[in-house]
């Protein structure tokens, strides 16, 4: 009996593995009974969206070793040929899909940017996710495609970030966008992240593909916040070989602290500057 049957017999241990699916998307936990699948291996699992086709992506692990606090839903079995060329099927429908609707939303003047079309492996929905800046009254736009397609339709608002996250890229670290393979919220990223950081605040620089600042500002951002306790405050004023200097940048991570007045300018190891003598009502800083 092969994996590939419906009706196969379980092992006692059950186990977790990943599941992607799109080239650049993050992985998923789902769990099986069976033990023998490889990287690559098409298998049919059912989310939150419907019935869908995808590959492993992680071999599969103990379940005694799952960590995480969401229940797994089941892989339902290996995908077979006939599943396989539904998928393609579908992808070449979404993209007629695509286009009639965006041509739609174009003849009904909605205020909407079309982003992707896609069916369920089943076909028992057809889903449209779209940004807008506002609220769109789109019940014209779902009477035609329910007309048109005869499936249940789902129209679904995302975000800028949501955006990145379905279509990928490339970050400017040179790898994939955190987004689009294993981040799964989105932090309320601040300006003052950067500033904490004391990065330069040119917003094109620190602006991703969504537009909105980047997500990896706050990987270092509490270790900048523990390291700046030991410096002084930008802006306090030392005396050092008898003038008087004001402080005005630093670099946390080499320790130097770079100090300015109109006759020169030094760079110093912080464990000499935090010797030197403080000016009258200056003070050390978080």
């Amino acid at each position: 009996m092969t994996m590939t049957d419906e009706i196969l017999e379980a092992t006692p241990t059950g186990y977790f593995l990943g599941v992607r699916f799109s080239d650049t998307g993050k992985s998923y936990y789902f769990e099986t009974p069976f033990p023998d699948f490889d990287i690559g291996t098409s298998v049919i699992v059912e989310t939150i969206r419907g019935l869908e086709l995808g590959q492993v992506s992680m071999l599969p692990v103990s379940l005694s070793r799952y960590q995480g606090n969401l229940s797994l839903k089941p892989i339902l079995r290996k995908a077979t040929p006939s599943d396989i060329e539904a998928f393609d099927e579908n992808k070449r429908q979404s993209q007629y899909a695509y286009k009639y609707c965006t041509e739609q939303i174009e003849r009904l003047g909605l205020g909407m940017h079309l982003v992707s079309a896609e069916f369920t492996l089943d076909r028992s929905k057809l889903i449209f996710s779209y940004l807008s800046e506002e609220r769109v009254d789109f019940r014209d736009l779902l009477r035609l495609l329910a007309g048109h397609f005869h499936t249940r339709i789902d129209l679904r608002q995302i975000g800028s970030r949501d955006k990145a996250k379905m279509i990928g890229g490339i970050g400017i670290c040179g790898l994939p966008l955190c987004c689009a393979t294993f981040l799964n919220e989105f932090d309320n990223i601040s300006i003052n992240r950067a500033k904490n950081q004391l990065l330069t605040l040119n917003i094109p620089k620190l602006s991703g593909h969504c537009g909105k600042l980047i997500c990896c500002l706050k990987y270092e951002d509490e270790a900048y916040t523990e390291l700046k306790k030991d410096f002084p405050k930008v802006g306090s004023r030392v005396t050092y070989e008898g003038e008087t200097y004001r402080i005005t940048s630093m670099n946390v991570l080499t320790r130097i602290v770079k100090l300015e007045n109109y006759n020169g300018v030094h760079f110093l190891p912080l464990e000499q500057v935090n010797q030197l003598p403080k000016v009258a009502g200056e003070q050390k800083g978080k």
